[in-house]
């Protein structure tokens, strides 16, 4: 299996672990990412609302560069999922829209065709890998484990765009988690929005929102609380200590991306997932149901 691999900013900057876990993940499992050789930002979500032809052709530009190796785009972030596949949906359905963006991106020498898929790790997993295929793979049995499922917003809405499954009741994570062998529960917060697109704006409001998202997962007995989205990870672990103060219940909650899920059952030690890079400590929770070297 071959993807072209589109990082996004936060890889290489706030979520470097991410990068560190998804290679990790990719070797072991036998799949091949090609990073795109000069991608750049996917806009985040916000550049459709200063330019909205360049949201669009930025993202033509980095689905260009995947298009070279004729072999689905894969991501790692909801967001950049997000952005990539609404250029593409717009860019396949307006013939005038594709023209003028390719008039541009022939001073680069580039060319976008629609010729390949935009696609997240936890789709290629189930739907290309086979879930099969990665339970033979699990080395070390997540069993006692409880994990809080937390999808983020991205990567289910708008259905017309994402669709990969039921954006009112998506089963992907859990489907991932069982095989791993952890145990999902239930929690209120599971679809809910981690609030990373509005902290700036509206702090107060947002650590509202980060102390629910951990307190909910908490009450449903969880050890810890997974995510297939560097955004919602950053905002959910990073800005934890400050959506602790004012608040006398104890908001902890070890915050984990879906790859460093993965490779614990893979057999990785911890740090080797750089789950040690994390503010919220969460190797002491996972010492006490894993077994570590």
């Amino acid at each position: 299996m071959k993807y072209g691999f589109f990082p996004g900013c936060t890889l290489e900057s706030a979520a470097e672990e991410l990068m560190i876990s998804t290679k990790k993940v990719a070797s072991a499992l036998g799949i091949e990412l090609i990073e795109l050789e000069g991608w750049t930002c996917c806009g985040a979500s916000h550049i459709q609302d200063v330019d909205d032809f360049l949201g669009v052709a930025v993202n033509a530009r980095n689905i260009a560069l995947g298009e070279k190796f004729d072999a689905p785009i894969l991501t790692v972030c909801n967001t950049c999922t997000l952005m990539l596949r609404t250029a593409k949906d717009r860019l396949d359905h307006d013939e005038n829209l594709k023209d003028k963006v390719n008039e541009g991106l022939q001073q680069a020498n580039l060319e976008y065709r629609g010729t390949s898929e935009v696609t997240h790790l936890l789709w290629a997993l189930i739907r290309d890998y086979g879930l099969e295929n990665l339970r033979k793979k699990v080395k070390r049995p997540l069993t006692g484990l409880k994990v809080a499922n937390f999808y983020g917003c991205h990567i289910v809405r708008p259905p017309k765009i994402m669709g990969f499954e039921n954006h009112m009741n998506p089963q992907s994570m859990e489907m991932v988690a069982e095989v791993l062998g952890a145990e999902s529960v239930e929690f209120d917060q599971r679809l809910a929005c981690c609030g990373f697109h509005a902290v700036f704006p509206a702090e107060k409001e947002v650590m509202g929102m980060t102390r629910i998202n951990c307190l909910s997962p908490k009450a449903a007995g969880a050890d810890c609380l997974v995510t297939p989205c560097p955004l919602c990870q950053m905002q959910l672990d990073m800005y934890q200590p400050d959506a602790q103060k004012g608040c006398d219940e104890n908001i902890t909650m070890p915050i984990l991306h879906l790859p460093q899920l993965i490779g614990l059952a893979l057999g990785f030690e911890p740090e080797e997932l750089a789950i040690n890079r994390h503010i919220m400590d969460a190797i002491p929770t996972l010492k006490k149901t894993l077994t570590f070297a």
